[in-house]
């Protein structure tokens, strides 16, 4: 079939465009397929809703009416037809214009990042010091922001182009100043004013004003008339210049309309000029009667400069919103500054291309009285030119418009985790009101604080997660505002008396002022306000069911068809692709342990697209995860926030304020199910609910050759559009044969059978419903055989799937633990039960790969496609994938098809002739074996013969091990298929840079002291260094003694300070070049950090991006633990690196820490390669990192979910050339050294890389092998047999590696280098850098050799690509180019950053601090005291960093005698007393930011409210988030409450505290916490060492993570309640608490009511004591628990008490 699968035509001709050759029929109109389900007649449905509206109680059946339930053929059923075609004229003539999927460049493209915040005073008039007050807080959030050319540290600097990325204020319309240019009616209740950008060019300018004036008149306004804004462009930086707009406003006044109708009416006017035009003609940066928007392409300081009339007085106001933007696109764009017409967005919508897609999809079903026939005229709302923010914001103004209050909509929109911690919702009026919309509207999730100002409301909500800061207060004038900081305020104004309160949003939490009351309302009211509006709860009873629990199927069920399917599993395993690998490795696995298989040592097999072998579709799509950008989430220890729920069944007009009637009240319903996973019985079960169903086979007869699948495919999407127009609201796609289970031959007629791949199915079928507009009319379920793991649920989901029932591998399940073998692996487990363990594998693994990119909720995870493509052509992409990025495009609808017949022809060998298989083939998919299966890079001979090299020092042996490498095997990653063609004739190797100059860029990848065994990972330092190349810490810590040169080497090369190693020499240095402390934060310490020249921040790693580490128990021993603050034999686990990388603002932040404690040290950042990584990239440099690192997706790991090593990420050439690419073309590649990694084994791969763009070159596992692994792939489980990556003694002593063996690896590669540049022409590899122009695609049957060809002609370009046994049609344009770059322009960035020192924050307070003479003595002489007071401001960050990094160098972490006090007045900013070190004492009077005291090591840290303050401390707060990150040492006491997460991964800190949000004490390891105040949710969370004291004087109980709920005692032992009176007393003491003093007075009775938090590890200590009595208890309430829990995941549980605990509920 030639037809072009396009999907653009009207629904019953679309078929005919698609079979367009002389052979194709279009399908007849559906017959066929019964509709399975009832239906019921309906009275009367208007009358209904107002019904349930009066009573907010009506049962199901009286709404339905006594009507008898009748089975339901549609195509013989007039009345239901009637229906049926009514439907479809409705949908018809709805038929929305321009309906796009979210395009493919944008999936990772605009992003926002920034500061936010409001200010209000409703009790004084309108007045010119409150916007000056706004203007100055927006200048306290510049160090949010960035700029074109990076964003300097310093707030007062800006590298390079000085163009903000953006700032903005909304405020209430200044209508005397306006009054005095523009003549206006004296009622201006019916006026509005618009702020425009126009073109600069004068004809595109007066079209644009046209236009907009006669879509305005048309709606009856008149236009009054035109003001040009008064702006001075000095301010503009480069980029802001050159783009400019013209800024206009235009004032309008309509006759009648006023209020909501006034509104509308603007709105209409707008959006239909909108959609003729771009923003570069036309942009309406607001037009309302109540509020106008002043923003720009500008910095804080720049926004009153170049807009004069903020510096007017004239300009007064009672409200206002500001913002301030990072941006990770770098691309000029006015438009997308802040604040847009409703809302300011601090934060990421990690779900945008799935909330995108599903705005447009349901948009042909959006209709409200407000715009009647008219409502096409303001679809689809989403605009691909905006950024996440500007479309979150588009969709809220439609909400509002369809008479949605602005706090209304953002509840919908970004809902609160409202569940308990069971997983149920209440049955209050704001959780039906959340649970209603859940069904309808996905959330648009990501960490966010949005500001929202309609003119009516102004106010600010949380994401469900807390991931922002959001801190909020009251003046006793009557002044409200909100800030991402504190300090923002001017001290000298705003005194400490003049605050009534201090507090903060929690997570989900919302605050908001009515404008015209001028009341504050907090959450709880504000929430109440907008739930009580309609009768949700009455709703939910009519309208959702949840669906019975369904058991899963015995041995003895008697489903006939499951029977035949487990009579011929073999056969269909085989038809479907399944290898011996997948059912034991993965489903036996699964069904056994309840868990996701784990891995190691990464995915070096070759990529699906180059493979020799057949793959399943799924393999060509890999995940896109979470980096920068948007953080991770931990879908383990934070599952309170996280839901797989799925609801089925006909969604109905969103907009609607009622429930959507339909003809037959059976579609009235929708249906919940607790995940997407499904059982053979539950699809029954759904298919009897009651819901009209469809069934569509996806097989189709082959013998008209390959081209009949894309036939088939044109069918089945018009069937399944057929079925929903005749009322259809399920689709089931099903892959089951279509014989009668009961035939002999069951199988027999599949021989002339394939199966449509079912993601191929569901993605062409989801998207072609989308562009019919049918899509929200029905919800697709998949019922395929070929579906086994986590990956190809979370495609299938991804790719618009609600449900899925994987019959083969429960057929498979069943019938393994029918044989002796498989029972006596499920160990005493029931068939049942393994089942059950499969399914909550599944749904752990779902949650996983959601929670990679940083998705809470699956609805939001549906349709999103978060994937990359990696080997399909454009035409498939379009057609089933549309908006998917691709790289080497290639596989056609027949490659496809091709792929499904070689697994179909091992199924019926008999049509090949061939033998019949007797069990699944070994494919090698996991594991290597030499003699079968699939190639892997890591094997036996390749280690044996590198072995052979580095031990004898022998260039014949490397030359072997390269000719393996490069000539004896099979093509497995993309730069295996091109080749160089140099410009240059070749030159004497003599006249090349020397080896060691190569060495130089040499590094090895993070593989942590735990992972690896100490002689491993010394041994790797130290022939690094001896190179000049640099090793890698990982993120484990590392001994001081490797600190310092290695001088007591006796003449064999032993040393007394290190005798477990061998092959030593005086000078040498272990200490690893590179310290890495991102996200672990195991033993970071300033000593640590200072012995460094390079220090990493690992975002993401190849095997497992998105991810945290985990390093098992067993790995742990005394050793290991101490460098890392933990306990022996505790496993200790990674966060996901979202607890202080929230966004890139948030990164820049830590890479300021970094510049703070260690100025000499460059940072790098290192990134996982996957589409988009240039957009990210382009913002880790403007945030000043020294060097971004890119690793391919194949990079190793200790351990791994097996489907992150197979399944995330990239290959790093591409990730290489997108972001060498993009940072050339911005102007940022002179900024950053950029690095790779990612199996690279030799010096072709170098050089290859080097004409990508890298400058550096990174080595993982290959290093290890140079040192002595054998790839014995079973890092994960302790038992290394040559003691590498194993902490077991004996194994150790077997360990065979020295330090000259990687030091003659790395110069063996070196010289390699050396060869390959001599042959190319080329002296020095820098020469090298960026010239992709050398790069060529490789020959058909060309052989690679280390010396290449001479220059060649240009005509070498036109060398056909090597022709692969899959496909000759990859297309490999990206990675090279036919044009030599500008060398003047090349050489102006090339080696630029590698050649300079490390970016400096600027002149910063801690060089004050060092620079006063008495502070310099006492750190110099280690002796003495000092005592110092001074100002401080939030723009005043990461204070006492570099004092600690400075004592550090000089006497180490814990050698400082001395005593430097210093007393401080004002706001800290943020990181206040990071990585603080003994001697060190901070006090602030005042307040604090986020991150006080991350990573301090000793010295204390106190906060106390300011002298003056009348409100009480311990109800307010004094610090932000996520304090004491990372923590090893000190002690900290905070009068009052702090915000969520804090403790996160406490590695020795003592700290008090008089209240927290969510999340206390998480990962903790080391050290104590006491709570003297109400705390949050999921309290310990990941805890394994270290105690929590928790007072809880009204008994009201303790929300804690479902895993530390045993943990729980009161405090009976005499040394505990000693530990826990000293530090109150100390709190007492040193902040003068209230609270401490209460608790003192009474403390025989205050102290029986603490909880102590106290994990197993330290149940032995003498300050934990499990008296008899209190076990017992305890055993019952945690049996209770447990039951609870087993039904959800991990998540809160309460502990003690009956109430609920304050600490930000929803």
């Amino acid at each position: 079939c030639s037809s072009d699968l396009v999907f653009r035509h009207p629904p019953r001709f679309a078929m005919e465009a698609f079979l367009a050759s002389p052979s194709a029929t279009a399908p007849q109109p559906f017959p066929s397929p019964l509709l399975r389900g009832t239906a019921q007649g309906a009275s009367n449905p208007q009358a209904q809703v107002a019904s349930v509206e009066q009573t907010s109680a009506t049962s199901a059946a009286g709404i339905a009416g006594a009507t008898a339930t009748v089975g339901l053929g549609l195509a013989s059923n007039r009345r239901a037809r009637r229906a049926a075609k009514a439907l479809a004229n409705k949908v018809a003539k709805k038929a929305i214009k321009n309906v796009n999927v979210y395009p493919a460049e944008n999936v990772v493209g605009e992003k926002d990042a920034c500061g936010v915040g409001m200010v209000a005073n409703m009790e004084k008039p309108a007045n010119h010091e409150l916007l000056q007050m706004t203007l100055r807080a927006l200048g306290c959030m510049e160090h949010r922001g960035a700029c074109s050319g990076g964003m300097d540290s310093n707030i007062q600097l800006c590298g390079g182009d000085d163009s903000g990325d953006g700032a903005g204020v909304m405020t209430q319309i200044p209508w005397e100043l306006f009054a005095a240019d523009v003549k206006m009616p004296e009622d201006r209740s019916g006026c509005a004013v618009g702020m425009l950008f126009l073109s600069k060019d004068g004809a595109v300018r007066i079209d644009a004003k046209r236009q907009l004036e006669e879509s305005l008149k048309q709606e009856g306004f008149t236009i009054l008339g035109y003001r040009i804004v008064p702006v001075n462009a000095s301010v503009l930086g480069q980029r802001s210049a050159q783009t400019e707009p013209w800024t206009e406003q235009i004032f309008v006044d309509h006759p009648t309309a006023r209020g909501e109708d006034l509104d509308t009416l603007l709105y209409i006017a707008r959006k239909r000029v909108e959609s003729k035009m771009t923003y570069d003609s036309l942009y309406v940066a607001s037009l309302s009667p109540k509020t106008i928007v002043y923003k720009g392409m500008l910095k804080s300081a720049a926004l009153a400069g170049y807009y004069k009339d903020l510096q007017d007085p004239r300009y007064k106001v009672q409200y206002a919103l500001w913002h301030r933007r990072f941006s990770t696109n770098t691309m000029p764009r006015w438009p997308l500054a802040q604040p847009f017409r409703m809302i300011g967005h601090n934060g990421e919508i990690n779900t945008i291309q799935g909330n995108y897609n599903w705005t447009n999809a349901r948009s042909g079903s959006f209709e409200h009285p407000n715009f009647g026939f008219r409502m096409q005229e303001v679809l689809p709302p989403c605009r691909a030119e905006n950024s996440d923010s500007g479309n979150l914001d588009c969709y809220v103004e439609l909400m509002m418009r369809c008479n949605r209050e602005i706090p209304e909509a953002l509840m919908i929109m970004v809902p609160a985790a409202y569940k308990d911690s069971d997983g149920k919702a209440g049955e209050d009026d704001v959780t039906q009101f959340y649970e209603y919309w859940g069904a309808l509207q996905e959330p648009w999730d990501g960490p966010a604080l949005i500001a929202f100002c309609d003119g009516e409301y102004l106010g600010a909500t949380l994401d469900r997660n807390g991931l922002r800061p959001a801190r909020y207060f009251q003046l006793k004038d009557g002044t409200a505002v909100v800030s991402s900081e504190v300090g923002i305020l001017d001290p000298e104004k705003v005194s400490a008396d003049m605050f009534r309160s201090k507090g903060r949003l929690g997570p989900g939490r919302m605050v908001a002022i009515d404008l015209h009351t001028g009341e504050l309302i907090e959450n709880d009211d504000i929430k109440q306000k907008m739930a009580a509006k309609k009768p949700y709860a009455a709703w939910n009873k009519v309208f959702r069911e949840d669906m019975d629990s369904v058991p899963f199927l015995g041995h003895d069920h008697d489903d006939k068809m499951s029977k035949a399917i487990e009579d011929n599993l073999m056969t269909l395993q085989f038809d479907l692709g399944y290898t011996i690998e997948d059912v034991e490795m993965v489903v036996e696995a699964m069904a056994q342990t309840g868990k996701e298989p784990t891995f190691c040592m990464g995915n070096d097999k070759p990529l699906a697209i180059v493979s020799e072998r057949a793959h399943v579709l799924y393999d060509y799509f890999t995940q896109r995860f979470a980096q920068v950008t948007n953080p991770a989430i931990d879908p383990y220890r934070e599952a309170l926030v996280m839901s797989v729920e799925v609801y089925l069944g006909r969604q109905g007009n969103l907009m609607a304020e009622r429930p959507t009637y339909f003809q037959n009240s059976a579609n009235n319903r929708l249906l919940k199910i607790d995940s997407p996973f499904l059982h053979e019985a539950q699809l029954d079960a759904i298919r009897q609910s009651g819901l009209l169903s469809v069934e569509l086979t996806t097989r189709y007869n082959y013998s008209k050759g390959p081209g009949a699948l894309e036939k088939s495919l044109s069918d089945l999407c018009y069937e399944a559009s057929n079925a929903i127009r005749n009322g259809a609201e399920l689709v089931i796609l099903n892959d089951v044969p279509k014989e009668d289970p009961t035939s002999q031959d069951f199988m027999g007629v599949e021989r002339d059978q394939l199966a449509i791949p079912p993601l191929l199915a569901v993605g062409a079928v989801h998207h072609y419903l989308i562009q019919q507009g049918l899509r929200t009319q029905a919800s697709i379920i998949v019922n395929t055989g070929q579906c086994w793991s986590t990956h190809h649920f979370a495609c299938l989901i991804g790719y618009g799937a609600s449900a899925v029932c994987p019959y083969l591998p429960l057929a498979h399940i069943r019938k393994w633990h029918s044989t002796d073998k498989g029972a006596a692996k499920a160990d005493g487990q029931t068939v049942q039960e393994c089942q059950e363990n499969y399914k909550t594998s599944i749904n752990a693994g779902l949650k996983k790969i959601m929670s990679k990119m940083g998705i809470s909720v699956l609805e939001s995870y549906r349709g999103a496609q978060i994937f990359q493509c990696i080997g399909l052509s454009q035409k498939v992409i379009d057609v089933a994938f549309t908006g998917t990025p691709a790289t080497m495009e290639a596989l056609s609808f027949s490659d496809i098809a091709n792929e499904s017949m070689m697994f179909h022809r091992r199924a019926f060998p008999e049509l090949d002739e061939g033998p019949v298989a007797q069990k699944l083939d070994f494919a090698g998919w996991y594991k290597y074996l030499k003699s079968k299966g699939e190639f892997h890079m890591n094997n036996p001979d390749m280690a044996k013969a590198l072995h052979k090299a580095v031990r004898n020092n022998e260039p014949l042996a490397y030359e072997e091990y390269r000719r393996q490498i490069m000539d004896g095997r099979p093509i497995t990653a993309i730069r295996d298929l091109l080749d160089y063609s140099s410009d240059r004739q070749p030159i004497p190797l003599t006249e090349v840079e020397d080896a060691l100059a190569i060495c130089n860029r040499f590094v090895t990848g993070g593989m942590s002291l735990g992972a690896l065994s100490r002689e491993a990972h010394e041994i790797i330092a130290l022939g690094m260094n001896r190179v000049g190349g640099m090793s890698n810490s990982g993120e484990g810590g590392e001994d001081s003694l490797r600190f310092k040169t290695i001088e007591d080497v006796d003449a064999d090369g032993n040393s007394a300070s290190f005798p477990h190693l061998n092959g030593l020499k005086n000078g040498d240095s272990a200490a690893s070049a590179t310290k890495q402390l991102a996200s672990g934060r195991f033993g970071v310490t300033p000593a640590y950090l200072r012995s460094a020249k390079q220090l990493e921040i690992k975002i993401a790693q190849g095997a497992k991006p998105g991810e945290g580490g985990q390093l098992p128990g067993p790995k742990v021993d005394e050793y290991i633990a101490s460098l890392r603050n933990s306990v022996p034999g505790v496993e200790l686990i990674s966060p996901p690196p979202h607890h202080d990388i929230y966004s890139i603002e948030d990164l820049a932040q830590l890479i300021y820490d970094l510049h703070q404690v260690s100025p000499a040290a460059k940072v790098s950042v290192k990134l996982v390669a996957s589409s988009g990584i240039g957009t990210i990239a382009a913002g880790v440099a403007k945030a000043n990192a020294d060097v971004i690192q890119i690793s391919g997706a194949d990079g190793g790991t200790g351990a791994s979910p097996l489907s992150s090593i197979m399944h995330a990420g990239g290959p790093w050439e591409q990730g290489l050339t997108e972001v060498h690419s993009v940072l050339t073309q911005n102007g940022l590649r002179d900024r950053v050294t950029l690095r790779v990694d990612g199996g690279i084994k030799t010096g072709w791969d170098i050089v290859v890389a080097a004409m990508m763009g890298a400058e550096e070159f990174g080595f993982g596992s290959i290093a290890m092998i140079a040192e002595g692994c054998i790839m014995a792939r079973v890092c994960h489980m302790n038992r290394c047999p040559v003691g590498v990556a194993t902490q077991r003694a004996d194994l150790r002593k077997k360990f065979p590696g020295t330090p000259e063996h990687v030091a003659n690896f790395m110069l063996f590669v070196a010289e390699e280098v050396r060869t390959i540049m001599a042959a190319l022409g080329y002296r020095s590899l820098e020469e090298l850098v960026g010239r992709t122009d050398l790069l060529r695609p490789r020959g058909d049957s060309e052989v690679r050799t280390n010396v290449p060809q001479p220059a060649v002609v240009s005509e070498s370009k036109k060398v056909e690509p090597r022709k692969l046994a899959k496909t000759d049609k990859v297309n490999l344009s990206p990675f090279f180019s036919t044009q030599a770059p500008d060398e003047t322009e090349r050489q102006a960035w090339a080696g630029t950053a590698r050649n300079k020192p490390a970016r400096s924050n600027g002149p910063v307070m801690d060089d004050d601090i060092l620079a006063d003479p008495e502070i310099a003595k006492v750190i110099e002489t280690n002796s003495g005291s000092v005592t110092k007071q001074m100002k401080i401001t939030n723009i005043d960050r990461s204070v006492g960093g570099r004092i600690a990094g400075e004592i550090a160098t000089l006497h180490g972490d814990y050698g400082f005698e001395g005593q430097i006090n210093l007393d401080f007045e004002g706001a800290g900013g943020q990181s206040f007393g990071v990585f603080n070190i003994k001697g060190v004492h901070l006090r602030v009077n005042g307040e604090c930011n986020d991150y006080v005291g991350k990573g301090m090591n000793g010295g204390t840290i106190v906060c106390v409210p300011p002298e003056g303050s009348s409100f009480q401390a311990s109800e307010n707060v004094i610090a932000g988030n996520t304090c004491l990150y990372g923590a090893t040492g000190g002690e900290v006491f905070l009068n009052g409450r702090v915000g969520e997460r804090f403790g996160v991964r406490n590695a020795g800190c003592h700290a008090v505290i008089e209240g927290s949000g969510d999340h206390l004490g998480e990962y903790m390891t080391n050290g104590v916490i006491v709570a003297l105040g109400a705390v949050g949710r999921n309290v310990g969370a990941g805890m394994s060492g270290g105690l929590l004291y928790l007072y809880d004087p009204e008994d009201a109980g303790v929300e804690m993570n479902a895993d530390n709920v045993r943990n729980v005692f009161r405090v009976t032992s005499t040394a505990g309640q000693e530990q826990l009176k000293t530090l109150i007393e100390k709190h007492l003491e040193r902040t003068g608490s209230t609270v401490a003093a209460s608790v003192l007075k009474d403390w025989d009775t205050a102290v029986g009511r603490f909880w102590q938090v106290a994990p197993p590890s330290t149940q032995g200590m003498d300050v934990v004591a499990v008296p008899e009595a209190v076990e017992s208890t305890q055993k019952s309430a945690m049996a209770m628990a447990a039951s609870a829990n087993k039904k959800s995941s991990p998540t809160a549980s309460r502990w003690g008490g009956s109430n609920p605990a304050s600490g930000g509920r929803p």
